[in-house]
C-alpha cells in the first residue's frame, strides 16, 4: 500500500468551490483501480495550501491505471480550474 501525496494551491476565493470538487470526485477515486480511500487536508497557517492523500495498492494504479482512465479526466475538469499552480504530486509507503 502506498500513498499519493498532493500538495496544491488553490486560487483565492475557490475553496469553496474546489471542496465541493473534490467531494464530486471521491466517488471517481473511489471505483478505481487500487484504491482504497480520499482524504482532503487544509492548511490551518496558509488556507489557500491543501493536501490531498490517496491510498493506493500500487504507484502503477495511481500513475497509469487512474491517470489514463475517464475518471481522471472527471476529476480534472471539476477542481483543475481552482489551481493556482500545477499540482506537486509524491508517492510515499511507510518504512515503520
Amino acid at each position: 500500500m502506498i500513498k499519493e501525496i498532493a500538495q496544491l494551491t488553490i486560487k483565492p476565493g475557490m475553496e469553496q468551490q474546489f471542496e465541493q470538487g473534490v467531494s464530486q470526485a471521491k466517488p471517481l477515486f473511489l471505483r478505481s483501480r487500487g484504491c482504497h480511500g480520499v482524504q482532503l487536508f487544509r492548511s490551518i497557517e496558509q488556507p489557500e495550501q491543501y493536501t490531498l492523500v490517496v491510498d493506493w495498492e500500487t504507484v502503477e494504479d495511481h500513475m497509469v491505471h487512474f491517470r489514463e482512465s475517464p475518471e481522471f479526466q472527471q476529476w480534472r475538469a471539476l477542481v483543475g480550474d481552482s489551481f493556482a499552480a500545477p499540482p506537486n504530486v509524491h508517492h510515499v509507503s511507510k518504512s515503520l
